[in-house]
C-alpha cells in the first residue's frame, strides 16, 4: 500500500453516538490518530438530532399536560390554559439539541480526534475518499476503519408516499398536527403516537395485525394496548395502506387502506410513517472494500465487529442488531480497546445478551431477557415458571381513572434464574435499570425475595411477588 501523508490509525465513518464512542476513546484513551467522518453538519446522529433526546423531551412535554389534567383531582384549583404552544416548544427544543451539537464538536476537539465533514466512500479497503462540502475530494488512509453510519426510516413504494412524513420529519413539525395517522406499530410508532395523543392531538394507529410491539412480551403489548385506547388513541386495525392523496390546497392528506377485506379513506393533516429503519449504505462503495452485506442489506459482522475484510468494522444500527443507541455506544468503545488497548483488552467485545430496553409511550414499558413466549420456546415449558403482579399505581388513588400496572418475572429451572424482566406501567424506564443489573448478575426469583422491599413504591412488587 503506497501510504499518503494523510495516516490515521483509526478512521470512524459516521458522527453518531457509536462512532463518537469509539473515536473519542481511541484517540483520548490511547492515543491513537483518529478521524471521524459524518456527512451532516450536525454532530450526535440519529440519538441527538431525531431520535432519542427530542422525543425525550417530547415525552416530557406529554407527560407535563397529563399532570395538569390529573392536578384537579389532587386539589389544585389550576387556572393554567391547557393549550400546547408547540411552535414555542419546539424552538426550545431544537436550541437544546443545538447545544448538545456543539457540546460533540468541543468533545471531538479536546479528544484530539480530527473532525471531517464529507460524504465517505471506500476506495480500496485502506483508503477513504472523502467529497466535501466545498465539491473536492480527499483520500485519507488507515489500518483500522470503522463503518458507523447508522439507519434512516423507510418510507414504503406506494403511490403517493411521500405525502408522509418519517420520524425525522416529525420534529421538522412547525405546528401541532389536529388530526394525525401514524402508520406502524414498532415502538417509534407507539411513542410518536402517545406523545401526540397527550398534547391534545386526535391520533389514529393503522396497525397490520391486531397487536402492537410485537417483539414485546404479551404482558406488555396487550396492557398497553387497552391503556392507549382508553386515553382516546383510534386503531385501525388489519390494515393494509394502499396509497396517501393530497389536496391540492396541501391541506388534509386521505390514507386509503384495506382492513379485515375492506376497503377504507381517512382524511388527516398529518400522516407519519413508522413503519421500520434501513441501514445508511448509500454512496459507501463498500464492495471496492469487498465488504460483504446481508440479504436485508446490513453489514456481516461477527461477534468483535469484524466484517468480512480485514481491519474494517461496523457496529450499531448499520449492522441491524440491537439498534439502540447504549448498545452502539458500548460496542464502540469495547472495539476501541480492543484495537488500541492492547493484550489486556486483546479479547475486549460487547455481549449482546440481556439488553434492557425501553419504550417510552404513555406509560412507559420496559423490558430484559426473554419474553414468556421466547423461554417457553428455548427452554421448554416444564422449565420455565412465570410471576406476575398487576396493580393500580398509588398515584392513581386520587384519580377516577385507575390506570394499572402490570409486571412479569421469567424464571428458569429449579433454581429460577430470573431470564425475563417485563415491566408495564408509569416508572418503568426508571425501574428496569436497576433490576437489569440484578438479571445480568444472574440473580433468582429468591435473590429478588430476599430484597426489603422499599414501601410505598411500584418496584416493590417485584420483590414480592407470589
Amino acid at each position: 500500500m503506497h501510504l499518503l501523508k494523510n495516516f490515521f490509525d483509526y478512521i470512524v465513518i459516521g458522527g453518531g453516538s457509536g462512532g463518537l464512542a469509539s473515536a473519542r476513546r481511541a484517540s483520548n484513551i490511547y492515543g491513537a490518530k483518529v478521524a471521524l467522518i459524518e456527512a451532516q453538519q450536525r454532530l450526535g446522529g440519529t440519538c441527538v438530532n431525531v431520535g432519542c433526546v427530542p422525543k425525550k423531551v417530547m415525552w416530557n412535554a406529554a407527560s407535563v399536560a397529563e399532570a395538569l389534567r390529573d392536578a384537579k383531582a389532587y386539589g389544585f384549583e389550576s387556572n393554567i390554559n391547557g393549550k400546547f404552544n408547540w411552535s414555542y416548544f419546539k424552538e426550545k427544543r431544537d436550541g437544546y439539541v443545538r447545544r448538545l451539537n456543539g457540546i460533540y464538536e468541543k468533545n471531538l476537539s479536546n479528544d484530539g480526534v480530527e473532525h471531517i465533514q464529507g460524504m465517505a466512500s471506500f476506495k480500496d479497503k485502506n483508503t477513504v475518499q472523502i467529497l466535501g462540502p466545498n465539491g473536492k475530494y480527499t483520500n485519507i488512509q488507515a489500518k483500522h476503519i470503522l463503518i458507523a453510519t447508522g439507519g434512516h426510516p423507510t418510507i414504503p413504494n406506494i403511490p403517493g408516499a411521500d405525502f408522509g412524513i418519517n420520524s425525522d420529519g416529525f420534529f421538522d413539525l412547525e405546528q401541532q398536527p389536529q388530526n394525525a395517522a401514524v402508520i406502524g406499530t414498532g415502538y417509534i410508532g407507539i411513542e410518536l403516537a402517545g406523545i401526540l395523543n397527550a398534547l391534545g392531538t386526535r391520533t389514529t394507529i393503522f396497525s397490520r395485525t391486531e397487536h402492537i410491539l410485537r417483539n414485546f412480551d404479551n404482558i406488555i403489548r396487550e396492557n398497553l394496548l387497552k391503556e392507549m385506547q382508553s386515553a382516546g388513541v383510534h386503531f385501525v386495525y388489519n390494515a393494509s395502506v394502499k396509497s396517501l392523496i393530497r389536496k391540492h390546497d396541501q391541506s388534509l392528506t386521505t390514507v386509503q387502506y384495506e382492513a379485515d377485506g375492506l376497503t377504507g379513506a381517512q382524511q388527516f393533516d398529518t400522516v407519519i410513517w413508522a413503519v421500520g429503519r434501513s441501514p445508511n449504505m448509500k454512496g459507501l462503495q463498500l464492495e471496492n472494500a469487498a465488504i460483504k452485506t446481508s440479504e436485508k442489506g446490513y453489514i456481516q459482522v461477527d461477534e468483535y465487529q469484524n466484517t468480512s475484510t480485514e481491519n474494517i468494522y461496523a457496529l450499531g444500527d448499520v449492522c441491524g442488531k440491537a439498534e439502540l443507541t447504549p448498545v452502539a455506544i458500548a460496542a464502540g468503545r469495547k472495539l476501541a480497546d480492543r484495537l488500541f488497548g492492547g493484550k489486556e483488552y486483546r479479547n475486549a467485545k460487547l455481549d449482546y445478551k440481556d439488553i434492557p430496553t425501553v419504550v417510552f409511550s404513555h406509560p412507559t414499558a420496559g423490558t430484559i431477557g426473554y419474553t414468556e413466549d421466547q423461554a417457553r420456546a428455548k427452554f421448554g415449558n416444564d422449565n420455565i415458571k412465570v410471576y406476575n403482579s398487576k396493580f393500580v399505581n398509588m398515584y392513581f388513588a386520587m384519580l377516577d381513572h385507575k390506570e394499572p400496572t402490570a409486571y412479569k418475572l421469567v424464571c428458569l429451572g429449579p433454581e429460577e434464574k430470573i431470564v425475563g424482566v417485563h415491566l408495564f406501567g408509569r416508572g418503568s424506564d426508571e425501574i428496569l435499570q436497576g433490576f437489569g443489573v440484578a438479571v445480568r448478575m444472574g440473580a433468582t426469583k429468591a435473590d429478588f425475595d430476599a430484597c426489603v422491599a422499599i414501601h410505598p413504591t411500584a418496584a416493590e412488587e417485584l420483590v414480592t411477588m407470589r
